[in-house]
């Protein structure tokens, strides 16, 4: 089962045999065994290198949790505290504070314990999760969460107009249209939740940059350049100071939540990471009441 989570992390049985202190052979020998024991076969070996199929993937995501749950259980009957490493995935906007914060939490009370964090989007961090290639992931709400997967929120924020201090004296319609506009421009559900809301507004901004990610969007208005829509998180990052203002009343939200598989062997880990996760979203402010507003998304 180790091999076989070798492979399909590394892609080859040669980068696999590396991984788990094999020859490429006794891989091989290994991967034929397992396919003979079980009665099919796990690659499509008409491709160079050779690839899972299906019955592979099916596998590769029960020996990761036979695996995980086998090297926790060792731990346990050695009386060991525990350790190994918790993979987790975050979106960008929560990856640069919030996780860092409450990882920080976590290696005081599991000091055996390490950290792998993958930054991305939310669609493709609930399919990592999904395939047991992460244990969690902190994501946007989604209404697509599939059935094997179960979701948890751990912060509910507003959205908020940003613009150099010197502008704060504006309303927010004349910061939306008498200065240049800063667009949020990627393919994630928060951009368009922003330009939904603007033509709400029946406002047109006078666009003068572009840029991908949130720490852009924000490094740009803090160097003078415009205003934008951010959700409230992108401004805790440091740097120049900013006018924050909460956008339409503060009647908009998003809310980011823990996504993990629906029977995990780090479901005890996870629930600790979650409540650590919401405490440090309630200290920052984070946190609002979800009756109030429209929730979006990220």
């Amino acid at each position: 089962m180790q091999t076989l989570v070798a492979v399909a992390d590394t892609g080859s049985f040669a980068a696999a045999a590396g991984v788990v202190n094999l020859t490429p052979s006794a891989i091989s020998q290994q991967i034929q065994s397992l396919e003979a024991e079980i009665g099919a076969q796990l690659f499509d070996r008409k491709k160079r290198p050779r690839q899972l199929n299906a019955q592979g993937e099916e596998l590769v995501r029960a020996a990761r949790s036979v695996v995980q749950t086998l090297t926790e259980a060792r731990m346990t009957i050695a009386g060991g505290r525990t350790a190994g490493v918790l993979k987790l995935g975050a979106i960008r906007t929560v990856s640069m504070r919030l996780v860092p914060e409450a990882l920080r939490g976590m290696r005081g009370r599991y000091p055996d314990l390490g950290f792998e964090m993958t930054v991305g989007m939310s669609e493709r961090l609930m399919a990592d999760v999904a395939a047991g290639r992460l244990d969690a992931a902190l994501v946007a709400e989604h209404v697509g969460v599939p059935a094997t997967l179960s979701w948890s929120p751990v912060l509910n924020e507003p959205l908020v107009i940003i613009a150099p201090p010197q502008e704060a004296w504006r309303s927010e319609v004349s910061l939306l249209r008498d200065l240049p506009f800063i667009r949020y421009a990627t393919d994630v559900p928060l951009a368009r939740q922003i330009e939904t809301e603007l033509s709400g507004l029946s406002i047109v901004p006078r666009e003068v940059a572009v840029a991908n990610t949130m720490p852009a969007v924000v490094g740009l208005v803090q160097a003078g350049l415009g205003v934008a829509v951010v959700p409230r998180i992108a401004t805790l990052h440091g740097g120049p100071a900013l006018h924050c203002r909460p956008f339409r009343d503060g009647a908009i939200t998003r809310r980011v939540g823990l996504v993990q598989r629906q029977v995990s062997s780090r479901s005890r880990v996870l629930t600790e990471l979650r409540e650590i996760l919401s405490e440090v979203a309630l200290h920052r402010g984070l946190v609002l009441d979800p009756t109030p507003g429209r929730p979006g998304a990220a």
